[in-house]
């Protein structure tokens, strides 16, 4: 039994998309190529791979084992050739793609400058950029590489720490002086925290007090999905907030934004690539993750604000 690849890869495209429209579009294709690949493969494997109903396709339960099992080794199939056409001592150029799902805030605000760098040194290499704060399935979602902010559950992915940060509680100036100074974690629960809506408060605001850190008991009325969009709540004075260092340095500096509790420490905040596990590690996710490393090595924004 022969397979060809290009219709292993667009029947993942399908599944990943959900339409054939959309995999035609991102495959550069037509509908009816992609279809009669999808029929082929199926021809092939002698099983029906997708249903077909007013016009949605739905995967079959034989098409979600196969895209489980053939994830992954296309994967490594397609490194493994990368790897041994334009070897792996950092000299050839990057030919081929570089997929990167990044966080929202951090992209924005530190990656552009550090991936067109990169981009402008490997002009031979095709790069996406995805921000979104939401954490995505690399694998699943065809990413080669993702930066997030903060620890990583995932122990499926390798990883490389690029960087530290820290949480700040802050508050614009105006609401302090309405509302008073917190000194103590216990004080916060007589005020306002602008809430992130992708981390519980309680994983969120986490301090520690003698050798443990503790959760203090927090509300508020707003929350957000964004960390630029939680710092313009923060200065138009609508309570506390907690921002990584990213992204509090430049109110804290320009004194928009003051730091509280600033004698309660916070947990660190580990900036980190991870990739799905592959060996070997194919030359342009070996170099781009270099180059986030050393690029990221003296955090541009890190400031030592005080209370």
């Amino acid at each position: 039994m022969r397979y060809d690849l290009d219709d292993l890869e667009t029947f993942l495209t399908v599944m990943e998309l959900g339409t054939v429209t959309a995999a035609a579009a991102r495959l550069n294709l037509s509908k009816s190529v992609v279809s009669k690949r999808i029929t082929d493969l199926e021809s092939t494997l002698g099983a029906a791979l997708f249903r077909r109903n007013a016009g949605r396709i739905i995967p079959t339960e034989a098409a979600l084992r196969l895209a489980e099992r053939l994830r992954p080794a296309l994967s490594e199939l397609v490194a493994a050739a990368e790897s041994t056409a334009w070897d792996m001592d950092g000299v050839a150029p990057l030919r081929g793609s570089l997929s990167i799902a990044a966080p929202m805030s951090f992209g924005v605000l530190h990656l552009g400058p550090i991936i067109a760098r990169f981009a402008e040194a490997n002009p031979e290499l095709d790069i996406a950029v995805d921000y979104d704060d939401r954490t995505r399935d690399l694998a699943r979602e065809g990413f080669d590489v993702g930066i997030r902010v903060g620890k990583t559950r995932d122990k499926a992915l390798m990883q490389r720490k690029l960087c530290e940060d820290e949480s700040v509680a802050v508050a614009a100036p105006a609401y302090l002086e309405r509302m008073g100074r917190p000194r103590t974690l216990a004080q916060l629960r007589d005020h306002q925290v602008i809430g992130y809506s992708h981390v519980p408060n309680s994983q969120l605001w986490q301090f520690q007090d003698r050798d443990r850190f503790v959760s203090p008991l927090v509300a508020g009325r707003i929350s957000l999905n964004n960390g630029e969009a939680i710092r313009c709540m923060a200065m138009q004075g609508l309570g506390l907030a907690m921002l990584p260092g990213f992204i509090a340095a430049p109110a804290l500096a320009e004194g928009r934004l003051e730091r509280v509790l600033a004698d309660y420490p916070t947990r660190p905040l580990p900036i980190v690539a991870v990739w799905p596990p592959v060996s070997p590690m194919p030359a342009k996710l070996r170099r781009f993750v270099d180059h986030l490393a050393g690029a990221l090595k003296n955090p541009p924004w890190r400031t030592e604000p005080k209370e």
